[in-house]
């Protein structure tokens, strides 16, 4: 219905396909059966399996996410599509691909993150003494490349 309305209102096809996070394909053909019948022709569409994971069961799995991966028992704080995967089966019951979980991810808006690599115990000031002088001091003598 959201695509739908955007048509009406003269959003280009591509752009309701990147907001509504469907395919270009999908809302060539809701086009055509809004043209032919109206937005009244979107709802009676096939709707496809239902979700396994509905809205309290994502808001679980946050929840889950959030405790942190060791928490849930696994050896790092990094969290991974599979491991991901494997706590969804673990508590729902559920198995979905990498992909799957992927998207799911997304839909609950929850992006891909990198750890940060730092010392985990720092010296500021040593911190601070290193880039102001021996980093410079590092590339005025690092030496050409032989390229």
């Amino acid at each position: 219905m959201k695509a739908g309305r955007l048509l009406l209102k003269g959003v280009s096809q591509s752009e309701v396909a990147r907001r509504v996070k469907v395919s270009p394909e999908a809302v060539r053909k809701w086009r055509v059966k809004l043209e032919t019948h109206g937005l009244d022709g979107l709802v009676n569409g096939r709707r496809g399996r239902p979700a396994g994971l509905d809205a309290s069961k994502r808001r679980e799995l946050a929840k889950l996410l959030k405790q942190g991966a060791v928490m849930q028992g696994f050896a790092t704080e990094l969290w991974t599509l599979p491991r991901v995967a494997q706590l969804i089966r673990r508590h729902f019951g559920l198995s979905y691909s990498d992909s799957q979980v992927s998207r799911i991810l997304s839909a609950m808006d929850w992006s891909c993150q990198r750890p940060t690599r730092r010392a985990l115990r720092q010296d500021p000031k040593a911190v601070r003494q290193w880039k102001t002088k021996r980093w410079p001091a590092l590339k005025k003598t690092a030496p050409a490349s032989a390229g």
